[in-house]
């Protein structure tokens, strides 16, 4: 059975930090591609980070350049989104996805909650 479950969402105040994480069960976590979107309200699903199985590369989007990290531990199967410098703008519930190019399978995870408020 295959799982993504996210955690580490929660309240913070403008420019605080949060750490997501997104822990992976059911497939072989090491060969997908990992990614963080995000859906704030009334809003599309936007990409966020992703960071390949080979080489690890990354990419973000540009409104969160310079301040969100995004990392994985294949031997935890997990996935992190660090953020940092917090904004108003980053509201939204933040999901992971799995995806592996050569079959175009893709997994999700149900999502968590960042507020960024004072």
């Amino acid at each position: 059975q295959v799982q993504l479950v996210e955690s580490g969402g929660g309240l913070v105040q403008p420019g605080g930090s949060l750490r997501l994480s997104c822990a992976a069960s059911g497939f072989s976590f090491s060969t997908y591609d990992m990614s963080w979107y995000r859906q704030a309200p009334g809003k599309e699903r936007e990409l966020v980070a992703t960071i390949t199985t080979i080489g690890g590369r990354t990419n973000y989007a540009d409104s969160v350049k310079g301040r969100f990290t995004i990392s994985r531990d294949n031997a935890k199967k997990t996935v992190y989104l660090q953020m940092n410098s917090l904004k108003p703008e980053d509201t939204a519930v933040y999901y992971c996805k799995a995806y592996f190019g050569w079959t175009r399978k893709e997994y999700w995870g149900q999502g968590t909650q960042v507020t960024v408020s004072s």
